[in-house]
């Protein structure tokens, strides 16, 4: 589980450092900095995919996505990181070295780094690449890797020797299960509304087009106690049923009082996103952490309540960080969650920072050094 996760000259986030817990909330007003923290952790992500030079490239660019206030010391640096109880990770981005490459304005990863247990220090530290080299610890001595890495390959990426420091190839695939929700499609043309070809599916999709699938397959080798009481829950006296024709689902919904079930194509753009958040969060497949930006969107109130224990039993199984402006959905998780860990961000001089968090309440942190 992750216990702190920090970010430093990411958009307003000149420096956050956040304490996180098994079920964690993120509020704040519009423009405090929650979608600048989603999109982070989605950073994160990405480096184990050797895909965060890309997907900071699709922000404009480093340049467009560091912190533009004033008082930024040292380097141009963009750093991420994250830490356990077991082990912990930071990747920090910088600008490119002056070449004739038409990938000039890639960001370099400067440094990367791999620890045991919750703070960096040097008798933690585990791996650790800088200029281009990886090094590994082995007993009481450093291993250099051959070769060299390239400037946008991450380390968790391009090693791959289960005998030597065994830990970046256990924390790569944790973040590769990470599992990210924030387009579930439910306009007139999407996908959802359509019978679509199924197979077994135990994740649901990130636009939630195999909804249909996802829900057999959880009422077939999941908890389908959970699944139905969760319908009962938000659509008392309702039944939800999953045709499969000629290999193709499409999901049907019987209501009270009328004569026949409601098909996708026919449901609110509220039921349907419900019934979405049911799939993600009933997964037979639970990744390590579960991240949802504004689960309340399109939600009717009435649905807030059941979408609030729908959370909070998935997170027995998995760490689930919500982003929200509900004040509705926040209350409702607090009342089922005693040690719901609440985050409340706010935006001074242009800067990201915490309520109630001064620079001594924050979790001991440090960044590798280039």
């Amino acid at each position: 589980m992750i216990t702190i996760l920090a970010v430093q000259n990411y958009r307003s986030l000149r420096r956050l450092v956040l304490g996180l817990g098994r079920l964690t909330v993120v509020t704040g007003a519009n423009g405090a900095g929650k979608s600048s923290l989603y999109r982070a952790l989605r950073l994160l992500a990405d480096s184990a995919r050797n895909g965060a030079v890309a997907a900071l490239a699709r922000e404009g660019g480093l340049a467009s996505t560091l912190w533009a206030g004033p008082e930024r010391d040292g380097p141009v640096s963009l750093r991420l990181g994250f830490a356990g109880d077991d082990f912990g990770y930071a990747i920090d981005f910088g600008l490119p070295r002056p070449s004739n490459s038409a990938f000039g304005l890639d960001p370099e990863i400067k440094s990367e780094a791999v620890w045991a247990g919750a703070f960096l220090r040097p008798a933690s530290l585990l791996a650790d690449r800088g200029n281009g080299a990886l090094r590994v610890r082995d007993g009481r001595k450093w291993l250099p890797v051959p070769g060299v890495l390239a400037s946008y390959d991450s380390m968790l990426s391009e090693y791959s020797d289960p005998q030597r420091a065994p830990e970046i190839l256990e924390i790569r695939d944790r973040i590769r299960s990470w599992r990210f929700y924030d387009h579930l499609r439910t306009d007139a043309q999407a996908p959802v509304r359509q019978a679509q070809i199924g197979t077994r599916t135990p994740v649901l999709s990130g636009d939630g087009s195999d909804l249909a699938a996802a829900l057999k397959t959880i009422e077939e080798i999941g908890d389908a106690e959970a699944l139905h009481t969760a319908i009962g829950s938000a659509f008392p006296g309702s039944e939800l049923t999953i045709d499969a024709e000629a290999g193709r689902f499409t999901v049907r919904l019987s209501q009270p009082g009328l004569l026949r079930s409601l098909g996708a194509a026919e449901l609110s753009d509220g039921t349907l996103k419900y019934l979405m958040w049911v799939a993600a969060l009933l997964t037979p497949r639970p990744p390590a952490l579960l991240v949802l930006n504004e689960p309340e969107a399109s939600l009717h109130p009435d649905l807030l309540r059941p979408l609030a224990g729908l959370i909070t039993a998935g997170s027995i199984h998995t760490q689930v960080v919500v982003i929200s402006h509900s004040r509705a959905l926040v209350d409702a998780l607090e009342v089922r969650t005693p040690d719901l860990c609440r985050v409340e961000l706010f935006k001074e001089h242009g800067q990201t920072l915490v309520e109630g968090q001064g620079k001594l309440d924050e979790p001991p942190w440090h960044w590798p050094e280039r």
